[in-house]
């Protein structure tokens, strides 16, 4: 009895120092403004507001864990989920508005009491059970972003792909991906194939006027680098690879108005199909590849300039 009483005890004080701690209203304005891009949709697994399973399992290791997890970054979430400009206490609070939210409790751990030892019956031989096993759960990630799906569902054939209409007669007779990308190179996301190496290689030789197969592009050998605050590295965009494909029209200015400071671009913006989002994740391999945009290693230089 006086073990339970300790722990109910400690309990209460840990959820009422934990409010004390944490600005709930403030809380609120941080996750509106800076997480609902993400966690209002469960976008790449993220618990989402109200679930309280989802926060619950992410409090399993105390409020500390939780809170650096969100400062420091884990998995998909970068450091403070994309917005460098957030204190740690504002972190702090917008936990504090998750967990509420969701009606989690923050479990203490009670501290164990020395007792004296106990001579331990012998046990009796238990018969073994094989364990049922699990079946994989296909979690339909990224629904929203259609080059981030499970491997049973890439490069599906083109009445199927969600692209070309299904009524269609046309779509039963355009050849299946699978069959047209055998002879390209491979890559590990997206619909699995380096469309930049393949380019490179010779294996595909991109039309650059629909109606004079013979004009030649105008390709643009220019990198622009984006300073990324925190501990991600800064993104590059390399016009090069864009301009071997695509004319400056189909970017600027609708998409991207080309002057310096004028384009505000943020992961939020991407994941809703903004921005980089017109493209990648659509037609471009998904921006799951995080290290593909952001591989400049800030030890280095920034400079945009063109490559001699």
């Amino acid at each position: 009895m006086k073990n339970t009483y300790f722990i109910a005890v400690l309990l209460l004080l840990t959820n009422t120092l934990f409010a004390q701690a944490a600005d709930i209203d403030n809380g609120k304005k941080v996750v509106e403004l800076s997480c609902v891009a993400c966690h209002k949709t469960g976008v790449m697994g993220a618990p989402k507001v109200g679930d309280t399973t989802a926060w619950q399992q992410r409090s399993e290791k105390g409020l500390a864990q939780l809170t650096k997890n969100a400062i420091d970054g884990l998995n998909s979430m970068p450091a403070k989920g994309g917005n460098y400009l957030l204190s740690d206490q504002d972190i702090k609070d917008a936990i504090g508005y998750f967990l509420q939210v969701a009606k989690v409790t923050i479990k203490a751990k009670a501290k164990k009491v020395k007792t004296a030892p106990v001579k331990a019956a012998k046990a009796k031989p238990v018969a073994k059970v094989n364990k049922p096993v699990k079946k994989a759960i296909n979690s339909g990630a990224m629904k929203f972003n259609r080059l981030m799906k499970p491997p049973s569902e890439w490069n599906p054939a083109p009445f199927e792909d969600g692209i070309h209409d299904p009524d269609g007669e046309g779509a039963y007779v355009l050849q299946a991906p699978r069959e047209a990308f055998a002879e390209l190179n491979k890559s590990n996301s997206g619909n699995r194939i380096d469309w930049v190496k393949s380019l490179n290689n010779g294996k595909i030789s991109p039309r650059y006027d629909r109606i004079d197969p013979t004009k030649k592009p105008f390709v643009m050998d220019l990198n622009i680098v984006r300073e990324v605050k925190g501990s991600m590295p800064n993104v590059v965009y390399p016009h090069k690879q864009h301009t071997q494909w695509l004319d400056c029209s189909n970017c600027h200015p609708d998409i991207f108005i080309p002057k310096k400071g004028a384009n505000q671009i943020s992961m939020a913006s991407i994941l809703m199909g903004e921005k980089c989002g017109v493209c990648h994740g659509k037609v471009a391999f998904p921006v799951s590849d995080c290290r593909k945009c952001h591989s400049q290693n800030k030890k280095k230089p920034l400079v945009a300039g063109r490559k001699k």
